[in-house]
């Protein structure tokens, strides 16, 4: 069984995606360590990446996700040299990350201002949408892809472990009981679609934990609190109030919301996210 806890982290530092599929073994303690420690070196995203920019998720949607597929636009975003192309580069790694399992890549390369070529190999972790590889985003893989995105974002350059859950398979079947032991300060939730016409990403918190989770550099649901008492959200991440006002029905075997959203708009392609 795959586990998918998540280290994040703000800053651009380099995305090392290894092979994270893991099969249940009679150890449980070097189990754990062993994902630990190959988690730690992963995630890097900036929730300036979620911005509308020169990768617009738009140009990615109508086509499969591999290079080949690509609308020309979104491979020269990735292919830029300067700090814009950095930022889709990023923002690409998370994409693969979220929508791919272990088993599948995004492979391309690009040249840098001094001529040096790079090699580029996103490895999969996640498996929101492995079927993205060779046909068209989905509706549901739109919106667990970008809920994926937006909980994976991180104010701080800190590292902090999550542990993302929802009522969408895989993280439905993958969420182990240890994993909600351990991880049982539920944060708050994203949710929304960075695919559509207007793309939006949403969060709510979770006002009982959101001094907790501040503490421990968790900041996206409920937003960063500055000096002078104003609060400042994740990039394009709304952050809508309570997730006791905004999402319906509570899991408590998975310990995640059902749904979220406005009424009359509520959607089951909800991540949860709990801390440690």
């Amino acid at each position: 069984m795959r586990r998918h806890l998540l280290l994040v982290v703000l800053p651009m530092v380099a995305f090392n995606a290894g092979c994270l599929g893991f099969e249940e073994t009679n150890d449980s303690e070097e189990f754990t360590a062993d994902v630990d420690q190959a988690l730690e070196i992963e995630n890097a995203l900036n929730p300036n990446a979620l911005n509308p920019n020169a990768l617009n998720p738009n140009a990615l949607n109508p086509n499969a996700l591999n290079p080949n597929a690509l609308n020309p636009n979104a491979l020269t975003a990735i292919q830029d040299p300067g700090d814009a192309g950095q930022l889709s580069r990023t923002f690409m790694k998370y994409l693969v990350s979220c929508a791919f399992d272990s088993t599948q890549v995004f492979v391309f390369s690009w040249t840098n201002s001094s001529g040096v070529v790079k090699s580029e190999v996103y490895r999969g972790l996640l498996g929101l949408a492995t079927s993205w590889e060779t046909t068209p985003l989905d509706t549901q893989g739109q919106m667990m892809v970008s809920a994926c995105l937006a909980s994976r974002a991180n104010y701080y350059g800190i590292q902090v472990t999550i542990s993302s859950r929802s009522s969408v398979e895989p993280l439905k079947s993958n969420t182990t009981p240890n994993e909600l032991y351990n991880f049982d300060n539920i944060e708050g939730a994203f949710w929304g679609n960075l695919f559509a016409t207007e793309p939006y990403l949403q969060a709510c918190y979770r006002s009982a934990t959101v001094s907790y989770a501040r503490s421990v550099y968790r900041e996206c649901a409920a937003g960063h609190l500055n000096a002078d008492g104003t609060v400042e959200q994740c990039g394009m991440i709304e952050i809508v109030g309570p997730c006791g006002y905004n999402c319906a029905g509570w899991s408590s075997s998975g310990q995640h919301f059902l749904s979220c959203g406005d009424v009359g708009q509520e959607t089951a392609n909800v991540i949860t996210v709990g801390l440690r």
